[in-house]
């Protein structure tokens, strides 16, 4: 009986340790919290240009992915996920859904961030307004930074880009033979954001996700680069 209760204690304390010694992980998404509105960042849309940035609206007060290990967390006013204390908040010229921070890791140096739920909805190639378009460029994505590949604002090789992009065939079941190359191609219209979307190439096929996996012709080889 006594060994039992022995065992039995031995057991308990093992699986306190392993509690203990455990860690929460937290995959938290990509939040800033200002205002009392919470923005998340848009991955499928760039700042048109830097003459879009409005005056600094504040500042960054508590980076949450560095101190806080458990998943009730609340964000609060001054919060981000991943931008350090200090990092500034800007507003963008008309847009209020939408506020930007200095990122020169991403296309024209500013990463946006919209309103949770209130935003337009911006993801979808299919919410484009393609007869706005002004200009497409292509950015090729690289170790040490995105590599401006081509530039279009003659109307004729616009059109033939919007129909290699409208015309991909949807293949949700695809999957890439091996390593790719990653390309952007971003789409401007007249507003202070641009549309942004991935294309990747593994060697035989160029794909990318307008809502779900898609073909694209190879056709759009002769536009991503003009070297």
């Amino acid at each position: 009986m006594l060994l039992k209760k022995w065992i039995c204690l031995c057991f308990m304390c093992l699986l306190l340790l392993t509690a203990c010694g455990s860690q929460v992980i937290i995959e938290w998404v990509d939040l800033i919290k200002w205002d009392g509105k919470q923005y998340e960042a848009v991955y499928e849309v760039a700042l048109a240009d830097r003459s879009f940035i409005d005056k600094e609206i504040g500042e960054v007060d508590f980076k949450v992915a560095d101190h806080i290990k458990r998943t009730s967390y609340r964000f609060k006013d001054g919060d981000a996920a991943f931008h350090e204390k200090g990092t500034k908040l800007y507003a963008i010229k008309g847009l209020d859904d939408a506020i930007a921070v200095e990122d020169q890791s991403v296309i024209n140096g500013y990463r946006i961030y919209m309103i949770r739920d209130e935003a337009p909805l911006r993801r979808n190639f299919d919410q484009v307004p393609l007869e706005e378009v002004k200009k497409i460029e292509f950015y090729a994505s690289m170790e040490e930074g995105n590599r401006k590949t081509a530039s279009y604002t003659n109307q004729s090789d616009m059109a033939a880009i919007k129909a290699i992009l409208v015309n991909s065939k949807p293949a949700p079941s695809f999957e890439p033979n091996g390593d790719t190359n990653r390309y952007d191609v971003l789409l401007y219209t007249d507003d202070a954001i641009a549309f942004q979307y991935g294309i990747q190439f593994d060697g035989t096929t160029y794909f990318w996700f307008p809502s779900e996996n898609a073909i694209l012709s190879n056709d759009i080889q002769q536009f991503i680069s003009k070297d």
